[in-house]
């Protein structure tokens, strides 16, 4: 089986309106990605994670009837200037896979730190010397944000790997896939705690928590619906902004000498994000990888 995929570049305010088109006009399925290299990595409560530039791209099947629907279909959006088109509308086939195979292409197993090591399911760290004390978080690529290839999910992972957990109470706040939570309960949490207003990221944390064996050491819950909480250490993998007005409750959330980790800084924002925390926090230096930073530090 094959499919035909439409694809075509927008400025943002028109990106919902050319995908609504698309979807009217028999699309089988509809993605809106990232034309610009601009990353999202956890939008605010009620927001569309779109970017300046966006592209759409529309599945049709692969038949002589679709074939005529997506030429019109190419036609219109270049006669129509509300379209908002930034570059003309490109047609590929795309002939069918086993999906499954192409991640696993791609995804390997990833050490973080000494011990911490991220792995497809089924698959074993390459190193066999690092067998011996591996400690290992079992995640496929899905729905939710966060497998530990972007720099700041790695800079977080090997933040925990260096830090001491055992017997610790962890909350992961805008916890994505789960994957910091669960790689806390792996490297040796008593209990975590994982907070996201993304309902698929709830589902996701819940489903890989299970899939690693901590689920009953996990406890899930939305923004309004979390208690009033006091952990050992805290980690927030979100953005400059949301960082910036959580950093009270935050802070609250730790005990007296309790460890935090906050990333999803871009290194031009540090300095605003680091005064947030300056006054309760005493903080270590600044963690860089490529344009990303982790800020951390301990409750004075």
């Amino acid at each position: 089986m094959a499919w035909l995929q439409l694809s075509i570049e927008v400025s943002k305010p028109d990106a919902e309106r050319v995908a609504a088109f698309l979807e009217d006009a028999g699309a089988l399925s509809l993605t809106l990605a990232d034309a610009a290299d601009e990353p999202q990595l956890e939008p605010g409560p009620g927001e569309t994670p779109l970017w300046s530039q966006v592209k759409v791209s529309a599945l049709f099947d692969a038949d002589p009837e679709s074939e005529a629907l997506v030429a019109r279909l190419v036609d219109q959006l270049a006669r129509e200037p509300r379209a908002g088109a930034t570059g003309p509308a490109l047609v590929e086939r795309i002939e069918d896979q086993v999906w499954e195979r192409v991640w696993l292409d791609t995804f390997k197993p990833t050490r973080f730190g000494r011990r911490l090591w991220v792995c497809p399911h089924g698959q074993d760290p390459d190193d066999p010397e690092a067998l011996v004390e591996a400690v290992v978080v079992a995640l496929d690529p899905g729905l939710a944000f966060g497998t530990g290839h972007h720099p700041t999910t790695a800079l977080c992972l090997e933040w925990l790997d260096g830090t001491d957990l055992d017997g610790k109470t962890v909350l992961d706040y805008g916890c994505g896939s789960g994957i910091l939570a669960i790689a806390a309960l792996r490297l040796g949490a008593a209990r975590a705690i994982a907070v996201d207003h993304d309902p698929q990221a709830l589902e996701a944390t819940r489903d890989n928590a299970l899939a690693n064996g901590v689920a009953d050491r996990l406890a899930i819950y939305g923004p309004e619906e979390a208690p009033e909480l006091k952990v050992d250490v805290t980690i927030a993998n979100i953005l400059a902004g949301p960082l910036v007005s959580l950093a009270p409750r935050l802070v609250e959330s730790l005990r007296p000498g309790g460890a935090l980790a906050v990333s999803g800084v871009l290194a031009e924002q540090v300095e605003t994000v680091r005064a947030a925390y300056a006054e309760r926090i005493a903080l270590a230096p600044t963690r860089l990888r490529e344009d990303w930073a982790l800020i951390g530090g301990t409750l004075r």
